[in-house]
């Protein structure tokens, strides 16, 4: 048999095992030490039986007449069960009284006073008038057997009763002293891997206090190491800004100066490195912000404005027709911050104008419930590509250029405010396209989850 890995079955079943040894042996000697004194009460009352009859027997055999000096058998009074049978006789072994119901095969010889035993009944003898008078009481040992296993069964089943209490009593105990362990557990499996705060450990015992206090301290060196890993990629990207956007407008003026083509050309695929790098750089700081801001205020507002700004800029560097936005006429409010809203659609809509067909527009809706949603025409993009496009430098089968990063980005913003992205391709109802969710929590959902509590 397999011990039980967690504490609490292994503490189940050792105190329920020690439990059930210690209420077996107790009742094991308790039975030993019942039979022993029912087996001397037993013995007393057949002594005293005895010595109460012997003077009895005496004193009628005694006033009998020589012509009475016969074998008498008492009868019963009133039928009954006779426990106690006796015999009395002389020294010669002659029968001169005996009880109704006495069985003479029962009676062995007289061999002396006091007790005596055979397969069958426990005896004691007596005499009197120099040994002359003799008696002989005996009873069935089948009786003192079914007395004292009375009594045993009598005393057992409350034991019974109380094993099974005792065990309950163990569980609810163990079930209570382990709570904290429990609550330190379910901490840390309902932890994400991005979650790094310490764990509550105020109500841990002594023995596993220093264990909590360790990984407290590894989850602050972490914390630090990876906002340390953040700082450095948004200020890396922040400090590039400045010279990059320098080096653009060097390139700008080589091109506008230069007569020569071939020099106009090197130019200006220095100015789209220089750009595309801006634009990394600018998915690094956004990345650092998804991963390490906080994305969630005290205060709600309004997504239609967020959206509505977002998509207003980006029609500045696309033609106005390429991307479409529809949100309700009533408010969608909600406490995430705008800045990761606003990182959230322009990733989303700079992918599908990125990869989507050119020949039509990108589509982003808003419904009430808060589920933001961006498509786009375009080639189905396989299942197994489909799982993995959330990962960082992941891209499609399109050959327009990107950074990889922009959907990990929006994945990372969803999964810390507990929304999934959600990937869809071909479109519903459609055989083309991609489709991109993400549901955004809602003023009314904290609302209720609040009053739920």
């Amino acid at each position: 048999m397999r011990r039980p890995r967690s504490l609490q079955g292994r503490l189940l079943l050792s105190l329920g095992a020690v439990l059930l040894v210690i209420w077996v042996g107790a009742a094991w000697a308790t039975a030993v030490l019942l039979r022993h004194e029912i087996e001397k009460v037993f013995d007393s009352s057949l002594q005293e039986t005895a010595q109460r009859l012997l003077p009895l027997a005496v004193l009628d055999i005694v006033g009998r007449e020589d012509g009475d000096a016969a074998s008498q058998r008492l009868g019963a009074i009133r039928s009954h069960d006779e426990l106690f049978t006796y015999v009395v006789r002389d020294d010669k072994g002659k029968i001169l009284l005996q009880s109704h119901a006495a069985d003479l095969s029962v009676f062995p010889p007289y061999e002396g006073p006091g007790f005596g035993r055979t397969a069958t009944h426990r005896l004691y003898s007596e005499e009197a008038l120099q040994g002359t008078v003799r008696i002989t009481v005996a009873e069935p040992l089948a009786h003192q057997a079914k007395v004292a296993r009375e009594v045993q069964i009598g005393l057992g089943l409350p034991i019974l009763l109380v094993i099974p209490a005792a065990f309950v009593a163990v569980v609810l105990a163990v079930r209570r002293s382990t709570r904290p362990l429990r609550a330190f557990r379910e901490q840390l499996e309902t932890r994400s891997e991005k979650e790094l705060g310490p764990v509550a450990s105020d109500d841990l015992p002594s023995e596993l206090a220093p264990l909590a206090v360790t990984l407290n301290a590894l989850l602050e060196r972490l914390k630090a190491a990876f906002e340390a890993e953040r700082s450095l990629a948004a200020n890396t990207a922040h400090e590039l800004r400045t010279p990059l956007a320098g080096a653009i407008a060097q390139a700008q003026r080589i091109r506008k100066e230069t007569v020569e083509s071939h020099t106009a050309e090197r130019g200006a695929e220095i100015e789209a490195s220089l750009k595309r790098l801006t634009a990394r750089a600018e998915r690094l700081m956004q990345f650092a912000r998804a991963e390490g801001g906080r994305l969630r205020l005290d205060r709600p507002s309004d997504v239609r404005a967020t959206l509505r700004v977002v998509i207003d800029d980006m029609r500045r560097s696309v033609p106005a027709h390429r991307v479409t936005l529809w949100v309700p006429e009533v408010p969608v409010m909600s406490d995430i911050d705008p800045d990761a809203i606003g990182i959230l659609c322009r990733n989303l809509v700079e992918n599908a104008v990125q990869h989507g067909s050119q020949s039509s527009p990108v589509e982003v809706t808003l419904d009430p419930d808060g589920l933001l949603t961006v498509s786009n025409d375009g080639a189905v993009v396989p299942p197994e590509r489909l799982a993995n496009l959330g990962d960082r430098f992941e891209r499609g089968e399109s050959s327009a250029r990107g950074t990889g990063i922009g959907l990990s980005i929006v994945s990372t913003i969803a999964d810390r405010i507990g929304s999934p992205l959600t990937l869809k391709s071909p479109r519903p109802g459609t055989t083309s396209g991609f489709e991109a969710s993400v549901k955004l929590v809602t003023a009314k959902e904290v609302d209720d989850f609040t009053k739920s509590l």
